[in-house]
């Protein structure tokens, strides 16, 4: 078995999965290694069905490997309870996904703070205003604070929910799929904007098909066959893209 790496925020060291409930079980995850370090930026591409998001899901602690070993912090949380799982989920992990998931009647800063209530427990009312601002601010939208989400474009709605991933100053991001909804100029925007939070230390796991996004990561691994394989030099260049400016407005009238 491959030794630990103790420097990486997650660890994964032969991860299985079998998907069952169907005439016949299928085994989607073979034996996934996969190290992610902080500053890490980490796409993973791979067809419709091969598995990223039940990848996405067992990093996220939604879901149990059925065989393997999940280290976390160096600490192996394979077998790790449900109770336990949902605090470790909440402490260290931040998720984006294609839809935004915010609620309608509530105003965008109202919407991050609600990671705050979920995640953090009670805070003052004046550190908790201060930390979705900064996190909002952090992501480009905090002239948007006061607006519910039908008044937002998608892209403008994907960054309220970047900022309510990044608002617990989560250790490591996962987001699936985040450009899916969006056009390319926002899709643009949004990668950047998640890519930021990696220069303050975050740990970055994109799912996406696109490859020009992918390719802005660090890493481009592909998952087929059950297992992870490094994309070759040849299909990808040297240095990751330039990022765009993450305060730049979104064009108007991007739709979710």
């Amino acid at each position: 078995m491959t030794a630990s790496d103790p420097q990486a925020l997650i660890e994964l060291i032969g991860l299985t999965k079998t998907l069952r409930g169907q005439k016949e079980p299928r085994p989607i995850l073979t034996g996934v290694d996969l190290a992610v370090h902080a500053g890490d930026s980490v796409a993973i591409l791979g067809r419709s069905g091969s598995g990223k998001s039940t990848l996405l899901s067992l990093i996220g602690l939604f879901d149990r490997a059925d065989g393997g070993r999940y280290l976390l912090h160096g600490r192996d949380i394979t077998r790790l309870p449900e109770r336990k799982a949902a605090a470790l989920r909440s402490a260290e992990f931040g998720f984006v996904f294609q839809r935004f998931f915010l609620l309608k009647h509530l105003t965008a800063a109202q919407n991050v703070a609600m990671a705050l209530v979920n995640g953090q427990g009670w805070l003052p009312r004046r550190k908790r205003k201060a930390k979705v601002m900064a996190a909002l601010e952090k992501v480009g939208v905090a002239h948007l604070a006061k607006h519910r989400p039908p008044r937002l474009s998608g892209g403008e709605q994907q960054r309220v929910a970047i900022a309510r991933a990044l608002v617990r100053e989560p250790k490591v991001l996962l987001a699936d799929e985040p450009t899916g909804a969006l056009d390319t100029e926002t899709g643009n925007l949004v990668v950047s904007t998640l890519y930021e939070a990696t220069r303050q230390g975050c740990g970055l796991i994109l799912v996406t098909h696109d490859w020009d996004h992918a390719r802005r990561m660090n890493r481009v691994l592909r998952l087929t066959g059950g297992t992870l394989h490094e994309v070759g030099d040849d299909d990808r260049p040297v240095e990751p893209v330039a990022n765009a400016e993450v305060t730049q407005e979104f064009p108007a009238g991007v739709g979710s």
